[in-house]
């Protein structure tokens, strides 16, 4: 309330003030023309006094809301031109503050009224129908007053729920980014880390045996080349879709582990795949097994290179659609907090399935179970 009044502030400061004379003024003359003045007859001169000083006090409202209110209708007891500047003041208190306030001062002006028309009766008014006229205008001004209340504690709470909406919608729209860099970062280790496995494990043997045959060399290149030429070919598709403004992520099926065994064996990596599969899983739980292979065969590489490797894929619906995935130590064990293996781990939970992996009997066992309904 005190603070530096702006140009509304003054237009409408003016207007109550303009307001509370103009009731004065027309009381007064009222009050001449008819011949009516009170008795005594300085009570008239005080009576003016008293209202000039409201109108004034008309001012002070924005500061002083409830005091100058209660200060007014005590007045108002002997003075009737203090009225109109009253009428303001009623105003302002049930505008600024709480209907129990705004109430409470209100009945005060109630009997002040009564108290008026038994000090000063109108001889030419029943004073029940003074009384009446003053409760009526006063229960206007204080009934508007509370409307004005209302609808701005309504546009106060409507703002601040749109505020939180929007706030409420860009934590969602951060979350969402999040999430959508987060699976991008999945598949990009997915996709490239299978293949730059390959290219690494080829590459390793080319350096540590220069003497290889002529024929290993020229397939170990051959399996370098291919498997450089598909990353480069996988990061693009990635690329594109981050470029594009609408689409998604390449994504593989069930049926591409068959593929992905025979790149695998085509690399060096003896593999043996068992696929019993009846039907078309669904798409989350066929692309999450394909993921599973496609890990549980980048880590057998780098951990175990030469180690012959099963992997077994079967489902049906009902039954729900299992892989598994082992292969002999090598002599050197996975590391168990390896970031893909939390990584799977994590997609396997969001498809509604479970992952168990970890040494046991001289192997490493990788198997994960997806749900797969009737």
């Amino acid at each position: 309330m005190d603070r530096k009044r702006g140009a509304r502030d003054w237009i409408v400061d003016s207007a109550a003030f303009a307001f509370a004379v103009l009731f004065g003024l027309t009381l007064s003359g009222m009050r001449i023309d008819a011949n009516a003045l009170p008795e005594p007859a300085w009570l008239f001169d005080v009576d003016q006094v008293l209202g000039a000083i409201g109108c004034g006090a008309v001012w002070l409202r924005r500061r002083w809301p409830v005091q100058l209110a209660v200060g007014l209708v005590l007045a108002s007891t002997i003075s009737e031109l203090v009225a109109g500047a009253m009428l303001i003041a009623l105003f302002t208190v049930a505008v600024h503050r709480r209907p129990r306030v705004s109430m409470t001062v209100f009945g005060l002006a109630v009997l002040a009224g009564v108290v008026y028309v038994i000090v000063r009766p109108d001889p030419d008014t029943p004073r029940e129908v003074s009384l009446l006229m003053g409760t009526s205008l006063m229960a206007a001004a204080v009934g508007w007053g509370l409307f004005v209340h209302h609808r701005r504690r309504l546009v106060e709470s409507l703002r601040d729920r749109a505020t939180r909406a929007e706030n409420e919608a860009q934590m969602r729209a951060e979350q969402a980014q999040r999430d959508t860099r987060d699976a991008i970062a999945r598949e990009i280790h997915d996709v490239l880390g299978h293949r730059l496995s390959l290219l690494s494990v080829h590459a390793g043997a080319l350096e540590f045996r220069p003497d290889a045959p002529a024929e290993d060399v020229v397939r170990a290149a051959g399996v370098i080349r291919e498997n450089a030429h598909l990353a480069l070919q996988d990061l693009r598709e990635v690329i594109g879709v981050l470029r594009a403004p609408v689409g998604e992520l390449p994504q593989p099926a069930i049926a591409d582990v068959e593929r992905l065994v025979a790149e695998s064996v085509r690399a060096g990596t003896p593999v043996e795949l068992a696929f019993a599969v009846e039907g078309e899983p669904p798409d989350l739980a066929g692309r999450t097994a394909y993921r599973v292979v496609q890990e549980a065969l980048t880590n057998a590489r780098k951990h175990a290179p030469g180690e012959a490797v099963t992997v077994e894929v079967s489902g049906a619906p009902g039954r729900g659609l299992t892989a598994v995935v082992r292969n002999r130590f090598a002599g050197a064990v996975a590391a168990e907090g390896g970031q893909g293996l939390i990584g799977l781990a994590e997609r396997v939970a969001l498809a509604g399935g479970e992952v168990a992996y970890g040494p046991g009997d001289g192997e490493w066992l990788v198997r994960a179970s997806l749900p797969w309904p009737p």
